[in-house]
């Protein structure tokens, strides 16, 4: 009782802008949940085999990992409310633009713009979230947002598996045809307009001229590069790692599986909701155990389940793996969050945002290129023994920086 009364005392501590923001992640959470579950489906149904589908989601990574330090410096010069309307337009607008001018050429362009809207989104989120909370509500307040996005990808990730049917039906067409498909992503780009709404209402912060210095990013770099290497190289190597198969999931399970549309879907939504159910039983126990011990440990665990999801011989086998590994391995991302931004004085948050979004696009600008060519020759067994490997090294990554301890991680400053 004293765990909920305490959860409880730490929502109330949250902001007006907090509270809106929040309202943003449901909304939008719903629109992403059923644009990652049919996007590749999508692309698949207008001829486009897995390699391309592949160099797709590169693109769309390469862009976010050039563009990450442009546009840290351009979320201090415009704030962070205009920032994260920005990312939500351009975001919806691509997508409709992929239904409107469904060309492989053009595809590469809307990737690139979606690129650009997932870079601002990643280096805007954790200063603004720092910016709007206090030190006591702060883990809850990380956590909540994302376990409230990933309930509402529940959400999206149901209905994106009966919408094509729907929309089929309405159309006289296949359930699986490129215009059921179509027109379930045009409502995707509807919802995208409404998760805009709340953003409006966010109270503007003003930012100093220190935290708008040009060459922050550079000499951040120069000053720091073994903490820098500390704080980013297992985000990094995390990344790589679940660039080889987290994109293609869904292909996974109607490739390995021969699974439906509505059985991924639901398979997704369930999915979302055990992620969220985790992220929202983390900052308690972070508070308990420490912020890197839980994620170490919870890490760690996820792996064995990495390895059955992608071997089990039985879907049911596979499908609790997925659960379980979702859950383990994506519950302390927030809190790893937290712990970076906490480390980091204001001049520096939007800078080492930036430089973890390089790190995380780059992982998923090379590796799902790689995996759709490792797919197309070899199967899904090359990707996930990669992954694996390389999750394993970022866990022991983060046991040896953190918590030997010879290992102190201290606040720091760009002009330090």
């Amino acid at each position: 009782m004293n765990v909920i009364k305490n959860y409880a005392e730490r929502l109330r501590d949250f902001t007006p802008n907090a509270r809106l923001y929040l309202f943003f992640v449901v909304i939008s959470g719903i629109g992403m949940g059923v644009y990652f579950l049919l996007f590749n489906f999508y692309a698949l149904s207008l001829g486009f085999d897995e390699a391309i589908l592949g160099r797709l989601i590169t693109v769309g990574n390469l862009t976010a990992l050039i563009v990450a330090l442009p546009v840290g410096y351009l979320a201090d010069l415009i704030g962070r409310r205009s920032s994260l309307l920005l990312s939500a337009m351009v975001l919806g607008v691509s997508v409709l633009g992929m239904v409107l001018w469904p060309r492989e050429d053009l595809f590469y362009v809307f990737n690139v713009l979606i690129g650009i809207s997932q870079s601002l989104m990643m280096v805007t989120m954790a200063p603004f979230l720092m910016e709007n909370s206090g030190e006591t509500e702060r883990t809850y307040l990380f956590s909540f947002g994302q376990g409230l996005g990933m309930a509402s990808a529940f959400v999206g990730n149901w209905v994106g598996g009966y919408l094509p049917t729907w929309i089929g039906r309405m159309r006289s067409v296949s359930e699986t045809s490129d215009v059921a498909y179509g027109g379930s992503l045009t409502v995707v780009t509807v919802v995208f307009a409404l998760s805009a709404l709340p953003l409006l209402f966010l109270r503007r912060q003003r930012v100093s001229r220190a935290d708008k210095a040009v060459f922050a990013p550079i000499n951040f770099a120069r000053k720091h590069p073994a903490l820098l290497g500390k704080l980013i190289s297992p985000l990094l190597i995390t990344s790589i790692g679940a660039g080889m198969v987290m994109p293609f999931m869904n292909v996974f399970f109607r490739n390995v599986h021969n699974q439906p549309d509505p059985v991924i879907g639901s398979l997704f939504a369930w999915g979302s909701l055990a992620m969220g159910v985790g992220l929202l039983i983390a900052p308690p126990l972070a508070e308990r155990f420490g912020k890197i011990e839980l994620t170490v440990i919870t890490q760690g665990l996820s792996i064995p389940f990495l390895i059955l999801l992608g071997f089990a011989p039985l879907f049911w086998l596979s499908a609790a793996a997925y659960y379980i590994r979702l859950t383990l391995m994506n519950m302390t991302a927030p809190i790893y969050d937290t712990f970076v931004m906490e480390k980091v004085e204001a001049s520096a948050r939007a800078t080492v945002a930036s430089l973890a979004a390089m790190s995380w696009s780059f992982g998923w600008t090379v590796s799902p290129m790689v995996s759709g060519w490792m797919q197309v020759r070899y199967g899904f067994g090359p990707p996930f023994i990669s992954t694996i490997i390389l999750y394993t090294i970022a866990v022991f990554l983060l046991w040896a920086f953190f918590l030997s301890p010879k290992e102190q991680v201290s606040p720091i400053k760009v002009g330090d």
